[in-house]
Parts: C-alpha cells; sequence; structure tokens
C-alpha cells in the first residue's frame, strides 16, 4: 500500500509538471531544452499510468463508449442509491464508488426501462440491487447484535432506553421551535397566540421532565457498570449515552449516518411490500405477438457489453462444446468415409 501511495503521489505530480511544461514550451517556442523535453516525456508516462490505476473517469476522461449495461457502472445508482455515496464524511465512509456514476447513464437506463419494462435485464438489475442493499443492512444488524453482546443487556431493555432518548430529543426540538415561534409572535404583537404557545410549550417540558425521571429509573436499575450508560442504537449501531445532553442526541438522530440507514431501511420494506404485492397479484398471461423466449433473449443481448459474441464462445467452451464433437458431426464423417471406400467405385 505505501508504494501503491507513493507511485500515485508521484504519478500526480507528474502530470503538473507536464502541464507546466506544455505551458513553458508553448510561451517561448525557442526554448526546448532537451532536459525539458525528458522531463515532459516522463510526465506523459507517469500521467498514463495513474489513468491506468485510477480509471479515466478519475482522471477527468469521460469514457463516451460506456453504456449502462456495461460492468463497469455501479448497478446501484441506477436503480436508486448507492451506500458509497450515502455515508460519506462519516464512521462508515466506504470511500468512493469503484464504479461509474453517470447522471447520463442513469437516465439512458430509466429509458430504456420505461420502454421496455418486460425485459428480463431490468428485473436482475433489481434483484442484484435488493441484495446488495439487503447484504448492507444485514452487516450493521450484525454489529447492532455484537454490541448488546457487549454491553449485557436485553434488547428490549436497550430498544426501551434508546426510544426514550429519542422522544426526549424530540422534544427539546419542539420546544426550541416554539420558542422561536413566540419571539416572531411577540414581535407582531399577537399577545393571545403567544400565551397559547407559551402553554403548549410549558406542557412539552412537563412531558419531557416526565421522561427524563423515566430514563434515570431505568439507568438507575442497571447496575454501576460504566456499560451501563451506553446505549446501542437499533437503526444506525452507533453507541448512545444517557449522559449525552439533548443537543447531541438530537444531532446523533439528524445527523447522516444514522438518517443514511434510516433510508436503507425504508428501502428494504418497500420492497417486501412491492413482493407482497407481485404474490397476490394474478399471473398475467403473454399478449398476442409477444416476443418468444428467443426472441427476448437476442433483445438481451443488445445490452451486452462490447465483448458481442465472445461471451457466447466462451460459455460454450466451458461447458465442453468444443471438446465434445456433436452427433451431427459424427453422421457428416461416415458419410465422407463411406464416399472414399474402394468398393463405392464399382
Amino acid at each position: 500500500m505505501p508504494g501503491l501511495y507513493h507511485t500515485v503521489v508521484f504519478a500526480i505530480a507528474a502530470t503538473f509538471a507536464a502541464h507546466g511544461v506544455e505551458r513553458l514550451c508553448s510561451s517561448s517556442p525557442n526554448i526546448q531544452p532537451p532536459a525539458l523535453i525528458t522531463m515532459g516525456r516522463l510526465a506523459e508516462m507517469q500521467r498514463k499510468l495513474l489513468e491506468q490505476m485510477m480509471g479515466p473517469e478519475a482522471m477527468g476522461v469521460a469514457n463516451a463508449n460506456l453504456v449502462w449495461s456495461d460492468d463497469k457502472v455501479c448497478r446501484n445508482f441506477l436503480c436508486g442509491t448507492c451506500p458509497h455515496a450515502l455515508f460519506t464524511n462519516t464512521k462508515m465512509d466506504l470511500g468512493a464508488c469503484p464504479k461509474s456514476h453517470t447522471e447520463r447513464l442513469k437516465t439512458d437506463f430509466l429509458t430504456a426501462k420505461e420502454q421496455n419494462p418486460s425485459d428480463p435485464i431490468f428485473n436482475r438489475f433489481q434483484m442484484e440491487y435488493e441484495a446488495n442493499i439487503f447484504a448492507f443492512v444485514d452487516e450493521c444488524d450484525r454489529r447492532i447484535r455484537a454490541a448488546h453482546r457487549r454491553l449485557e443487556k436485553t434488547p428490549e431493555e436497550n430498544a426501551k432506553t434508546t426510544n426514550l432518548m429519542r422522544e426526549i430529543a424530540e422534544i427539546e426540538l419542539a420546544i426550541q421551535g416554539g420558542t422561536e415561534k413566540i419571539e416572531t409572535l411577540g414581535e407582531q404583537g399577537k399577545v393571545d397566540e403567544s400565551m397559547r404557545e407559551m402553554a403548549a410549550i410549558e406542557a412539552l417540558k412537563s412531558e419531557k421532565a416526565e421522561k427524563e425521571r423515566e430514563l434515570q429509573q431505568l439507568t438507575d436499575t442497571s447496575g454501576a457498570s460504566g456499560h451501563q450508560k451506553l446505549r446501542v442504537c437499533d437503526v444506525c449501531g452507533a453507541y448512545l449515552s444517557v449522559l449525552d445532553s439533548d443537543r447531541r442526541l438530537a444531532d446523533h438522530f439528524g445527523g447522516k449516518m444514522h438518517l443514511g440507514y434510516h433510508e436503507l431501511r425504508n428501502m428494504l420494506s418497500k420492497f417486501k411490500e412491492e413482493r407482497e404485492k407481485r404474490k397476490m397479484a394474478p399471473p398475467s398471461s403473454l399478449p398476442s405477438g409477444a416476443a418468444t423466449p428467443s426472441g427476448g433473449a437476442s433483445r438481451t443481448g443488445e445490452h451486452r457489453s462490447s465483448r458481442g459474441g465472445d461471451d457466447y464462445r466462451d460459455r460454450d467452451r466451458d461447458r465442453g462444446y468444443d471438446r465434445q464433437p456433436s452427433r451431427y458431426t459424427d453422421d457428416r464423417r461416415r458419410d465422407r468415409e463411406r464416399s472414399r471406400s474402394p468398393r463405392r467405385r464399382y
């Protein structure tokens, strides 16, 4: 890894050096020392090396031949949301997605899906997308279960504590919003509305105090261990402390990582509902003039990558079709041998 890091840094520096050499030579065409020419060639080689390692997209070179069905295109991005883009600058940052995220390709994908929704390739992409999201959320659930075991608390107790902390944070946000509203009403001279809003805020403060007492009682019965002061968020798996301030809890529940996992879990619920609807829907028969399976396969082949027929040849070779002669080939060979027999001449 250090070697790759130094190579990338050197290639970036060489790229900037190449641009500097080009500007210097273009501004002074009569000044072209051999050293500058050699350095320019070296920088160009390093720039090509960097492009091979990081891809043309990372170097700002758009691949015009790339289509949405290519393996280099992120299918999560095409079908919905890519987790790589959902958790940037968080503890769960996955880094940049190794595949292409191009809005043009996503538009082409949605257009093709709208024109021919029955094409099997779209169902395959959707199933792969759902499997990726499920695997990502399942990994989060595994961390949550491990965190619960470390805290030696039952999931019910942790869920109750987490819900209380979330409710307290939501009430705090409502109180802050009501206070700002009271100030606005006071400036506008609306005394009656301001008094009603103040009464609502007092009710929220009473509710918050009651929930804080309930949370304190739950904490006191948990024991004196330091781990008992921690709780696990059942959405994102982060540790929460009952000693955190209301502002900090509100920041967590409104944070990017928590909202990201909340969005992924909503996606899984939506996927489940759609599967249930498909199960309940009556089977639809093919309309007259519909494409046969062979025709559908030919259309699907249009979405293949630029390899074309190589996929089929590789598949046939793997299945042993090249090594095992067919019955048709054996019959042709016997006919040729019979025609060459001396007895057939008379």
